[in-house]
């Protein structure tokens, strides 16, 4: 069966447990990014949703991973954390101009995230959706929404973001709705279930069914137990997935996510 690339990876690679829980002993902080890349097939790149970076930094990360790997970028926090999304056109240009064209053929997704307490304003979400830019430089953009307030949880949200080929974050195991519905030609999908007993974060059940159901949405096929809001995936058309294991037990957030990869190798 006929199917699009799958990607794994947690979210950055610096953080001080996976100095003794994921990195060999003795590795260099500068080459903790090489040593991730050569394990896991993607990162979200969450500092970027913090400071503004450099055209340098992003062509170090481009240089420090293989080819094949990806790395998702999460939007700068100005362009989303505001009133009026519809306003946040200035911050998203200068977003795309600060580098983010560096990363080449490594570059994925783009993650907007929005916050817990922002509610959905179908003109406000709409005219958001519509600044997003379908290029950086001489690169395709790919976009996706992480909508983390219920309010979202509608059918005109996931028509507006269709309609623009934006991907709506599929957020499993977490408190915020898991809106299942696929809205772009790829998908995307944040998994927070980890806790510290499993040492994989994930017991083998559940590692086995988000393997499958990668591989469903993979496979243009609507996964088993991910009901959507409106009409089910079912047209067989092969689609890359992006999956990240986020937050729970960050610690075992590598473990989980290589296990997952072993399952769909």
């Amino acid at each position: 069966m006929a199917q699009g690339s799958i990607h794994i990876g947690v979210g950055g690679w610096t953080y001080e447990p996976w100095d003794d829980s994921f990195y060999p002993a003795n590795l260099k902080k500068k080459d903790q990014l090489s040593y991730a890349a050569s394990k896991l097939t993607a990162i979200e790149i969450n500092g970027t949703f913090y400071r503004t970076q450099t055209p340098k930094t992003f062509a170090a990360w481009r240089d420090a991973a293989p080819a094949g790997f990806l790395f998702a970028v999460k939007a700068v926090r100005y362009a989303v954390n505001r009133k009026l999304l519809a306003e946040a056109g200035d911050s998203i240009d200068r977003f795309m101009a600060s580098g983010l064209d560096q990363l080449g053929d490594r570059l994925g997704p783009i993650l907007w995230q929005l916050a817990p307490t922002k509610r959905h304003d179908p003109e406000d979400f709409a005219a958001f959706l519509n600044l997003l830019p379908p290029r950086v430089g001489d690169l395709p953009l790919r976009h996706a929404v992480e909508l983390r307030h219920p309010s979202f949880a509608c059918a005109e949200v996931v028509e507006a973001a269709r309609a623009r080929n934006v991907a709506i974050v599929l957020a499993g195991d977490s408190d915020y709705p898991m809106i299942a519905d696929q809205t772009a030609d790829f998908s995307y999908l944040r998994i927070m279930g980890t806790t510290e007993r499993p040492k994989a974060g994930y017991a083998p059940r559940a590692l086995d069914l988000w393997a499958a159901r990668a591989k469903a949405l993979a496979a243009g096929r609507q996964p088993e137990g991910l009901d959507p809001i409106a009409a089910p995936l079912a047209d067989g058309t092969p689609r890359d997935v992006f999956l990240f294991v986020i937050s729970g037990h960050k610690a075992a957030n590598p473990a989980a996510a290589q296990e997952l990869i072993a399952r769909l190798s």
